[in-house]
């Protein structure tokens, strides 16, 4: 099964992340942890802050992917990790969310976002959260109470999903050298079309 890296074109129309989704079944397979009153399976916090803390995306884990009879896996490098939680600060994006990737929904917002530099030291590491150097995590407040009374407290949603707009590494690449190699015939075109004016203005 092939093996497909994702990368962020920013000379496309459309690129980086506009939305986090929270969702039951994350592609990354990792939960994020509720900080609220109560006592629950997944976490527990002295006071109900009604945030959502986890990893947002993950570099080097392949993620399961089918469209159609087309099954193959995708994963992200770090710097494409780094690249697009920065961008999607940049384009102010903090408070575009949506339920498991159908509904927009209202009252969500990231109010920390950073990269995992040292799994031990690292915030995630004091929720018992186990993931690498290089991951994007994100902490979201909730105050949107139907979502946080009917979806997370009755664990209906687990994790974070990113939505946005990458690039095939190699189909990019494959069409960059394509170009180039269509703007060198028309480059040498033109350059035989020159010699051969100045050719023919010499025989005159």
């Amino acid at each position: 099964m092939r093996i497909v890296e994702l990368i962020i074109d920013e000379d496309a129309e459309l690129y980086g992340i506009d939305a986090i989704s929270i969702v039951d079944r994350p592609a990354i397979e990792l939960d994020f942890i509720a900080l609220k009153e109560q006592k629950v399976s997944f976490a527990e916090a002295d006071t109900d802050k009604r945030i959502l803390l986890g990893p947002a995306l993950v570099p080097d884990k392949p993620i399961y992917r089918k469209n159609g009879e087309d099954e193959f896996y995708v994963y992200f490098s770090k710097a494409t990790v780094r690249r697009a939680a920065e961008l999607y600060l940049k384009h102010g994006n903090q408070a575009n969310h949506t339920l498991e990737h159908e509904h927009s929904i209202n009252g969500l917002t990231v109010i920390e976002s950073w990269m995992v530099e040292d799994k031990e030291k690292d915030k995630s590491a004091l929720y018992g959260l186990d993931v690498p150097v290089g991951t994007w995590m994100v902490a979201v407040k909730v105050d949107n109470e139907a979502i946080w009374q009917e979806w997370v407290k009755e664990g209906k949603v687990k994790g974070f999903s990113i939505e946005g707009y990458f690039a095939d590494k190699m189909k990019k690449n494959q069409d960059e050298e394509m170009l180039s190699e269509l703007v060198q015939q028309i480059v040498d075109l033109k350059f035989f079309e020159a010699l051969k004016k100045e050719l023919d203005s010499l025989e005159d």
